[in-house]
């Protein structure tokens, strides 16, 4: 990537972000651009491990381009408890905050790149800025609730309703994630996937 495609891949990048954290706490462009210097712009490739299990997770991460998953390994399994791409917030959650050892892995699927802010980072702008320490408070309880509901969908619906809801409302991560990374995320077994697919093919409904 040229540097001049770069710079306009991160400007529009930026704005994404501005818009998605304007929707918690109303921030205008000098409110903003005082949160950039708190803000890294880290790149990886393809199935890079920004996270391992045992390392207390340093940054908190929106993705500005590509694409990443979190997992839990279990008993010889890689339990996928998050899929994450542009404008999403991706971090080991309880090893940031609580300063504790990550039981979570976080590996990047497509190349991409990340806004991170680190934890000793978040501290300053809270410090500084009250109306940073409101929106962080926000987006944690935000982060929160998502996670209870994806565990209260996955009790109450069937796998057919689970796969189904995924389909209609992530249609283009059905081309870039692998299938089983998929299947795991929604506690669906890979065969179990491979047969309900017939059920987004042209006709079907």
């Amino acid at each position: 990537m040229t540097s001049d495609i770069a710079a306009t891949v991160y400007k529009d990048a930026l704005e994404r972000l501005h818009h998605y954290l304007s929707r918690y706490v109303p921030l205008n462009k000098q409110e903003f651009s005082a949160l950039l210097p708190y803000i890294e712009i880290r790149e990886f490739d393809k199935k890079v491990r920004v996270i391992n299990t045992g390392t207390v997770e340093r940054y908190l991460n929106v993705i500005a381009t590509g694409l990443a998953r979190k997992y839990l390994p279990v008993r010889n399994k890689e339990i996928t408890v998050q899929l994450a791409s542009e404008g999403h917030i991706i971090h080991s959650e309880l090893s940031f905050h609580y300063r504790i050892p990550s039981s979570a892995v976080i590996e990047t699927i497509e190349p991409t790149t990340f806004f991170s802010i680190s934890y000793d980072s978040l501290q300053q702008l809270y410090d500084q800025y009250p109306k940073a320490e409101h929106l962080g408070r926000l987006l944690i309880s935000d982060l929160f609730v998502k996670t209870d509901n994806r565990y209260y969908h996955q009790l109450i619906k069937s796998t057919r309703e689970r796969f189904l809801d995924y389909v209609r409302t992530h249609p283009q991560m059905m081309q870039r994630v692998p299938q089983k990374y998929i299947a795991s995320f929604l506690n669906i077994k890979p065969e179990t996937f491979s047969r309900l697919k017939h059920l987004v093919r042209p006709g079907k409904k």
